[in-house]
């Protein structure tokens, strides 16, 4: 389906393991000032003062995680690199720094190489972190990207999943469910092409499902965002494995049930159009999607009027007793029983 762009292949054994890091890294630049000695030494340094240090680490995997026939590779280096800063997002710290491990299989030219990290390091400009370090290998097959996040917040910043109590709100950012309707897109759309390989798929009508899907942005804006609202999160989580999912983890940890509304789920008229055009229940993929990379998070009851109309929030619900449950009451308010029906990485088909 993606045209190849660029014909020319280098083999990396050519360069080696050596001369293919220092290929890949020369456009990488040390911005943070926490950074004070990124890539070329045994190992990097860091110093973040008075700061407390947040890590995630996430792992990509070609067949599992993204599918080379529709996913471009600057997008895929991009993408990488968001859902990490998701995560730091999604503890109210301030991503500062990543590394980035990959391993390829033969089948990828330098050229290929060359995509990826344009991505990578378009991703690092955007998000002004720092690229410190890494590890490059070889892969019996396919293409696997490993990325880890670094962050810094004040002790007093950092939001945990742990933390929601009785009457909080559930507020969440954005819109739900588009990433997901634009992967059935790409899926059918591969389809085709696999059936007639002449065949030019017309995207136009999907555009903002399939950039979800592509290229999706983590929230750093709602730390700011909420700092000026003077609004501190009482538990956070970011949406990559789908809403319900994700509710689940924070009524768990918390030890709190939870009323979810269906009629209060922000989705985008687009993402409404597809779910009809495909005959699939618009609700169902709004709280089982994923890849939406939005952050989840609630609040006092007493903030309510600080968060109120803002457009950059929705309120989707309340937490209640455990005791209660966790629901999802209907636009006929009738109460079912929510479940975890997301993206699980280890669980059998």
């Amino acid at each position: 389906m993606i045209e190849d762009k660029t014909p020319q292949r280098t083999s990396i054994a050519q360069l080696g393991e050596f001369g293919l890091i220092d290929h890949l890294t020369k456009n990488f630049e040390i911005n943070q000032p926490s950074t004070l000695k990124g890539i070329g030494d045994d190992a990097a340094v860091l110093d973040f003062k008075d700061k407390k240090v947040v890590i995630s680490t996430d792992l990509l995997i070609e067949g599992v995680h993204f599918d080379l026939a529709y996913m471009p590779l600057k997008h895929l280096g991009y993408k990488a690199v968001v859902v990490n800063i998701s995560d730091i997002c999604a503890m109210n710290a301030k991503a500062t720094q990543i590394t980035v491990s990959v391993a390829v299989s033969n089948r990828f030219p330098l050229e290929a190489l060359d995509e990826l990290f344009a991505g990578i390091t378009h991703a690092a400009n955007e998000y002004k972190v720092d690229v410190i370090g890494g590890d490059t290998t070889s892969s019996q097959k396919g293409l696997i990207i490993s990325i880890t996040a670094i962050g810094e917040a004040d002790k007093e910043e950092i939001v945990y999943r742990n933390g929601a109590k009785q009457t909080d709100l559930l507020v969440v950012t954005g819109d739900l469910g588009a990433a997901y309707m634009g992967l059935q897109v790409l899926e059918r759309e591969k389809q085709v092409f696999q059936v007639n390989p002449n065949s030019q798929p017309d995207l136009d009508a999907y555009t903002y499902l399939i950039e979800r899907q592509l290229k999706p942005e983590a929230r750093k804006d709602v730390r700011t965002l909420l700092h000026a609202l003077e609004i501190k999160p009482t538990s956070m989580i970011d949406i990559s494995d789908g809403l319900s999912s994700e509710i689940m983890h924070l009524c768990r940890q918390s030890k709190v049930g939870c009323n979810l509304y269906e009629d209060k789920l922000p989705i985008d008229p687009q993402f409404i159009n597809v779910c009809e055009e495909f005959n699939i229940d618009s609700t169902t993929v709004a709280i089982n999607g994923g890849e939406d990379y939005e952050l989840l998070f609630t609040i006092a009851m007493e903030d309510f009027e600080k968060i109120k109309g803002n457009p950059n929030f929705t309120i989707i619900g309340h937490m209640t007793q455990e005791s209660e449950g966790i629901h999802l009451v209907t636009r006929a308010n009738t109460r079912i029983a929510l479940k975890a029906r997301g993206w699980d990485a280890i669980r059998e088909e």
